[in-house]
């Protein structure tokens, strides 16, 4: 108001008025100015909220592990030795990947999404468990965690259904194809104590393998650096450019392979795709790339073995009632799967149900046919149980004051 005052006497109307207006302005402002702040500390309080929730959340203990409502997803059933999984339905959480740049999506659900493929049926062996640990012998062609088209054929998976075992601290890993030991913490405090035993290197451990030719009976010492050349494919080598510390990815196998001694049936490793010295020494015919593509087709071709029977192709098909084949029930036109399947390989389907274990259940004999599914109009040969496995095995772990041993596996027990 002061600053009105100061307006010329010889205008008081006009000052007047001016003041009236210039008050109304000034009411205006202020009233837009409440309402703005009023807005303001509503928006600071939802944040303030938010945050508050945010924080709570973060201090709460995060859930490990898998819920009842994810193991009941799906069901599994046993074939051939095999442990199959009853294809299902859901949400895959990823980040993108830079091989997708420029498809289209159809095209990327087509080459990254596919049933999940089975493993081997021979069960997991428990051989200790506490309230701090549980110690495992891992069958081979069971991957540790979910990982790529394996989910709820992992081990994580399989010791939450089948044992009510959850919220498990994995101390440790193991590759897909090797079987053994394999331990787990249940409290926070004992995965404490075993990774700080893990990094300090007071953890002894012993593997068998087969492996061809005669192995010195001397000690020999391998520290040759490991570097990894296809993380798709999961392909390592020895090279300048890895590290040389312990714990790499197919470590054994890798420094087997660098002496001259791969193990007998290793899929990569002694693969004539290295060369007649099957990458001894470092010595290679052919460039790393190439290797890796031959190995790459190598494994697609022993995977699929026909693209010709068509699970969806009902015009083709006629029932007994000369019904076509979209008339048909599930389990029918899964029949007809079979029937080519069984004809590829020359054998009988010997399907056969599992008890029911005491934290989960097994499907009945019957696969879910999506007409929109890629996978489910291809066949595929299944492995043998004997195709699955790798002579490599952890027979022993041993700790400052534990020590755990497996059970060794029936390809080793007239060799040792």
């Amino acid at each position: 108001m002061d600053q009105w005052r100061s307006t010329s006497r010889d205008q008081p109307q006009i000052a007047h008025e001016n003041e009236s207006n210039n008050i109304q302005t000034a009411v205006g402002r202020f009233g837009t100015k409440m309402a703005d702040s009023a807005c303001k500390r509503s928006l600071e309080q939802e944040a303030n909220q938010s945050m508050q929730d945010t924080k709570k959340r973060r201090s709460m203990p995060k859930k490990k592990g898998f819920d009842d409502e994810i193991f009941e997803e799906t069901e599994y059933y046993i074939r051939d030795g095999l442990r199959c999984i009853k294809p299902y339905y859901f949400t895959f959480t990823t980040h993108a990947k830079g091989r997708w740049v420029g498809k289209q999506l159809i095209d990327i659900f087509k080459s990254e999404f596919k049933h999940e493929p089975p493993v081997t049926a021979q069960p997991i062996e428990i051989i200790e468990m506490n309230d701090e640990i549980v110690v495992i012998n891992k069958p081979s062609s069971i991957p540790v965690h979910p990982c790529g088209r394996y989910r709820h054929n992992s081990v994580v998976f399989m010791l939450g259904r089948n044992f009510g075992l959850q919220n498990l601290h994995t101390i440790h890993r193991l590759d897909r194809l090797t079987s053994g030991i394999l331990i787990f913490a249940r409290t926070l405090g004992k995965a404490q104590e075993l990774e700080k035993q893990v990094r300090e290197r007071r953890i002894e451990k012993q593997y068998i393998c087969r492996v061809e030719g005669e192995f010195p009976t001397e000690m020999i010492d391998c520290k040759e650096p490991i570097d990894v050349v296809s993380y798709k494919l999961g392909v390592c080598r020895v090279s300048d450019k890895g590290l040389p510390y312990t714990g790499r990815m197919h470590q054994i196998r890798v420094h087997l392979q660098w002496l001259g001694y791969p193990i007998v049936n290793d899929p990569i490793y002694n693969h004539e795709a290295w060369g007649p010295r099957k990458g001894k020494a470092g010595h290679v015919e052919k460039d790393i790339d190439s290797i890796v593509q031959t190995l790459l087709r190598d494994q697609r071709q022993n995977d699929l073995i026909s693209k010709q029977i068509h699970c969806t192709e009902k015009s083709d098909i006629k029932n007994e009632n000369n019904e076509d084949a979209s008339s048909l029930s599930v389990k029918a036109r899964e029949n007809l799967c079979n029937v080519g399947r069984h004809q590829s390989n020359n054998s009988e389907s010997n399907e056969t149900l599992q008890n029911i274990p005491p934290h989960g259940n097994v499907c009945s004999i019957q696969k879910v046919i999506d007409d929109d599914c890629i996978e489910c109009q291809l066949v595929y040969k299944d492995p043998t149980p004997e195709e699955m496995v790798l002579w490599l095995h952890a027979s022993k772990y041993k700790g400052p004051d534990w020590e755990f041993e497996a059970k060794l596996p029936k390809w080793c027990l007239n060799h040792v």
